[in-house]
């Protein structure tokens, strides 16, 4: 991995940590960790989906407009929704079932966000325009940030209680 790549996840870990202390509000912790993403990370989609009903719906994102809502089992990430597992995409068009919401969106890494309880309450979306882009070190650090959400989020009844 390109040590600026590597350099941009631990700053944005330690940026999102920063912003969110203090702050119980889920919303304006995803809005604030999202613009973190997008601006330490090279990609072109970074975003959150929340799960509302039977479909997953969309929350705080950088990038071009979005699929709205996304059903489960449907393309990447209501795939990794419905598995439970964080999916990589290395070739998006080759995915079964991808949903275009941005043509030229080539490959993919989703995961699974989830509550105390262990429930599912949404996913984290990264997307970038150059196939197989993402390695498994992609993966251990979006984890990772996944991780982090989770916690903070976690501080927010009120909206957990609207998406679990």
């Amino acid at each position: 991995m390109d040590p600026k790549r590597r350099e941009g996840y631990e700053r944005a870990k330690s940026e999102i940590r920063a912003v969110a202390e203090g702050e119980s509000d889920a919303i304006a912790n995803l809005a604030n960790a999202v613009s973190i993403l997008y601006d330490a990370l090279p990609f072109t989609w970074i975003g959150f989906y929340r799960a509302l009903g039977g479909d997953l719906v969309l929350g705080p994102f950088q990038g071009k407009p979005a699929c709205v809502r996304i059903a489960m089992g449907k393309g990447v990430c209501g795939s990794a929704w419905e598995k439970g597992a964080t999916i990589l995409a290395p070739d998006v068009h080759a995915f079964p079932g991808h949903i275009a919401c941005d043509p030229a969106s080539r490959s993919e890494v989703v995961v699974p966000l989830r509550a105390p309880s262990g429930a599912i309450w949404g996913v984290l979306d990264i997307d970038s325009r150059q196939a197989n882009d993402f390695d498994q070190e992609d993966v251990v650090h979006i984890e990772e940030i996944g991780e982090i959400v989770e916690g903070i989020v976690g501080r927010d009844a009120r909206f957990l209680s609207q998406v679990v």
